[in-house]
């Protein structure tokens, strides 16, 4: 808070001055001025809140002083000092707009606690008005999200500050139904974290600035824009985008801008906004920095699942411990799933979500198949909501880079590490043809060498150990599946369904179909 003295006399400007220990009382001492005139000049620029001046000055007066001190700054607190006990001055300077009278004897104490008190008046009102302030901005924000976001037309009439910002963008003899209106849902991104809140308040304000009539409300993360225009005005979605890459080069920030759907009345601002809501669900898919609702709302969802192919190139992946490979894999699935013509932010989720669970499945696959003990717990997928498609294809890698790492911190040394691999191997490769040879080749070892640990630590030979696991598959999945025996038989690797049936009754004494029936009727019914 700041003070400025003036007197003429320069002992007692001076003493004033350095009497006090002004600062510690929280009062910023500004140069005093040595008239009324010099005073008057310095106070449209420096603008203190208290002005303590003598009421006697060669010129004019501290009581004109006062007068026209109070004209430039009406909250201005005003002290009288005075070397006459003189109560017509004090009358004179009550009825001026003074707010307290002292005498230049008076003791320091006394002038203390006389600009505390002009202090405090000047706080109190301080905060009535940052009180007032707040409850206009809460409830100018409560509309705005009541009309605009959650479409609740019904309370009352269209507020008037909406209104307002429209009818500024109207020509002479356009009614209210000949100008259109547009919802923006808007993410600044640039600066760094801890200022995010003040870029978003930045943003507000420019687009305001930059586009007459524009009404914009921080909700979040989100700045949600109204705009408007005659509906003659062909080139306003030109100015429009001009205008949000000035807002970019004026705040060195970087907008993603989806607009809703253009609308003519109050009352379908919220279709708008709902329009526009739902292509920012789409930021994360999006090359574009603004894009419009009707770039996406006949989207019919792309792909949702992994191919059984890119299934098993994942489980490969996997067992050779490829981290690099990884990446790769990952990435080029992200970026096939963006370029689809008809992918959603549902579906692309989804697709994600599966190869989650394809690698799951393999590590719990392949940790049965080598005796190892299964995970007790994995760590749940959890992607970030408002991820970019990236940032989401770095969070799928890292999650399987975490299932491979839980399986090879678990496979050990030696030669029944050899087989383990082998068998990791097998687990993930059983829908193609395999042989020894390929398998060895996998795991740097020759194939006689790799027969004879085989038969040492499965107690079976390989080509039988591999028959084995064909048929343990194809059960699982009669048991639990609605596919057909023929596609069954491909999966577990056998493209001849009748030689697969065949091998299936001699290791389980049932038909596949018989198989399914029974392990059908054995499920306990849901209550």
């Amino acid at each position: 808070m700041r003070l400025l003295i003036v007197d003429d006399e320069v002992i007692i400007r001076t003493g004033l001055a350095s009497v006090i220990a002004w600062h510690e009382l929280g009062i910023e001492l500004l140069q005093p001025a040595a008239s009324a005139e010099e005073a008057l000049m310095r106070m449209a620029e420096e603008r203190p809140h208290i002005l303590m001046t003598d009421i006697r000055m060669t010129g004019r007066s501290g009581l004109e002083l006062a007068e026209e001190g109070l004209r430039l700054l009406p909250e201005l607190e005003v002290i009288i000092l005075s070397g006459y006990d003189d109560f017509s001055y004090a009358q004179q300077a009550i009825r001026q707009g003074v707010t307290d009278y002292l005498l230049k004897t008076s003791k320091p104490e006394e002038i203390i606690k006389t600009v505390l008190q002009a202090k405090q008046r000047i706080t109190e009102r301080w905060a009535e008005k940052s009180r007032e302030g707040q409850l206009m901005r809460e409830n100018r924000e409560r509309l705005f999200a009541g009309w605009i976001i959650d479409g609740d037309i019904s309370s009352g009439p269209c507020p008037s500050f909406l209104q307002s910002g429209v009818k500024k963008e109207a020509v002479d003899g356009l009614n209210d139904e000949q100008i259109l209106r547009q919802v923006l849902v808007l993410r600044a991104e640039g600066w760094d974290r801890f200022s995010d809140a003040l870029l978003r308040f930045a943003v507000q304000n420019t687009l305001e600035d930059l586009l007459p009539g524009a009404i914009a409300h921080v909700e979040k993360q989100q700045i949600i824009c109204v705009v408007s225009w005659p509906l003659v005005e062909q080139e306003y979605p030109f100015r429009l985008e001009s205008a949000l890459r000035r807002v970019e080069q004026l705040l060195k920030c970087t907008l993603r801008v989806a607009v809703g759907l253009p609308v003519r009345g109050y009352t379908d601002l919220h279709e708008s906004y709902r329009t526009a809501s739902a292509a920012f669900r789409y930021h994360g898919l999006m090359d574009d920095k603004v894009w419009h609702y009707e770039h996406i709302r006949d989207r019919q969802g792309g792909k949702t699942v992994l191919t059984h192919e890119e299934e098993t190139r994942l489980g490969t992946i996997l067992l050779d411990n490829d981290s690099v490979t990884l990446t790769t894999w990952t990435r080029e699935l992200v970026a096939n799933l963006i370029t689809e013509q008809e992918v959603t932010p549902e579906s692309f989720s989804a697709c994600l979500h599966s190869a989650v669970i394809a690698g799951h499945r393999w590590l719990t696959r392949t940790m049965r198949a080598t005796g190892r003990e299964e995970p007790t717990r994995f760590e749940p997928w959890l992607p970030e909501p408002d991820a970019e498609a990236a940032d989401l294809g770095d969070m799928l890698f890292h999650h399987l880079y975490g299932l491979m790492h839980v399986y090879h911190s678990r496979m050990g040394q030696g030669q029944a590490a050899h087989v383990q691999k082998a068998i990791g191997y097998i687990e993930s490769s059983l829908a193609q043809d395999i042989n020894l040879q390929q398998v060895a080749g996998h795991v740097h070892l020759h194939p006689g060498h790799l027969s004879e640990l085989f038969k040492k630590e499965m107690g079976v030979t390989f080509g039988d150990f591999v028959t084995d696991m064909r048929i343990r598959r194809a059960m699982d999945m009669l048991a639990v599946s609605p596919a057909k025996v023929s596609e069954v038989a491909a999966i577990s690797g056998y493209e001849d369904v009748k030689y697969f049936s065949r091998l299936f009754k001699k290791h389980t004494g049932k038909t596949p179909s018989e198989y399914r029936e029974e392990a059908i009727s054995f499920k306990p019914s849901r209550l």
